[in-house]
């Protein structure tokens, strides 16, 4: 009999142990699981207000990007027109490319999709166009085209009046005022402190004027584009022929006005066998040449009234010695080789 209450209190005794075991367990898991939750837990993904920042230009394939640049305008560039000569390069298709002419119309006539118009575009315009019409005619799936204008006869620059070559000049790379005129051999002895510059899509022409000042002549020195026409104009001369220290024509300034007593003075004074008193000025008139007697003498010596000249006057002052007289066709005559000095 007592066996049995040891026994009993053996069974009692591990139940009692199971149960705090197993309470222990669950207190473990409900404490446990929490802290799992919240290690796992999947946040929902913070969400960015947009609404105050710029929206972002939609992403265009690289191709897209590349045509879409290719076939920008540039104002600048040269454009093709007939006459030039073009070399078409189908990159994968050599039975395509090869070497052409813009025609009188402003067309080529390439193979399997005859006349494309690149008159009037540029060489990346005229690749689109190509490759535009191989698309359409499914000869090429993706084409690239190259066009090289290996000469261009119709973008140019005009030089026209008082330069040593007028001419028609090439405009390829770019090119500058004086960078034009220095092609044209450099103005004349009789040009102008100015230049006018007509643009090839504007009806009125630029006036710019040439100064010595090194600043000025920067700002003067403008960038030029294909189908400008550059026109040197001639300078305002008068001429003192005869008696004076420095006979010759003489480049009027930027003001354009001198008196008699002005270039006489540039050219030297008169002679000591100068008739200054027979002076004879010769006005240029729609119905010849106007002559007027002037006396130097008195204007030297500050008794008379100072003439103004105009362009192509001419100022004669005769010699003491030599009697004969020169008409106005022979004071042409002399002004016409007569050497061309520039008024300070």
């Amino acid at each position: 009999m007592r066996r049995f209450p040891n026994l009993l209190f053996r069974l009692l005794s591990l139940a009692v142990v199971s149960a705090v075991f197993g309470f222990f367990q669950v207190a473990v898991a409900q404490n446990s699981s929490p802290s799992q939750d919240l290690g796992h837990q999947q946040y929902p993904a913070q969400q960015q207000d947009t609404s105050k920042e710029p929206l972002a230009p939609p992403v265009q394939p690289p191709a897209a990007a590349g045509k879409a640049s290719r076939i920008e305008t540039n104002s600048s560039a040269l454009v093709l027109g007939p006459g030039d000569e073009l070399e078409i390069t189908v990159y994968g298709a050599t039975d395509l490319s090869g070497h052409t002419r813009v025609s009188a119309d402003g067309n080529i006539s390439m193979p399997l999709i005859g006349y494309v118009r690149v008159a009037g575009l540029s060489s990346s315009e005229a690749e689109a166009a190509i490759e535009a019409q191989l698309r359409q005619n499914n000869i090429v799936n993706d084409p690239h085209v190259s066009v090289y204008a290996k000469e261009y006869t119709s973008s140019g620059i005009s030089v026209a009046g008082e330069v040593a070559k007028p001419g028609f000049y090439s405009a390829l790379g770019p090119h500058r005022l004086f960078d034009v005129l220095q092609g044209a051999g450099g103005t004349t002895d009789k040009a102008a402190n100015k230049v006018m510059i007509s643009h090839r899509d504007q009806k009125d022409a630029t006036t710019l004027s040439i100064s010595k000042d090194p600043a000025e002549m920067a700002n003067s020195n403008v960038e030029l584009q294909p189908g400008d026409t550059v026109v040197v104009p001639k300078a305002g001369i008068v001429y003192v022929l005869g008696e004076v220290t420095r006979p010759g024509g003489y480049v009027l300034n930027s003001t354009g006005g001198i008196t008699v007593l002005q270039v006489v003075a540039v050219a030297g004074g008169p002679t000591h066998v100068a008739s200054a008193g027979k002076t004879r000025l010769l006005h240029r008139t729609e119905d010849g040449f106007q002559e007027q007697q002037i006396d130097l003498k008195k204007l030297l010596r500050g008794k008379g009234q100072d003439v103004s000249l105009r362009n192509d006057d001419i100022l004669f002052i005769p010699s003491s010695v030599i009697k004969e007289a020169l008409n106005a066709g022979a004071l042409l005559g002399v002004a016409a080789s007569a050497a061309i000095y520039r008024i300070p």
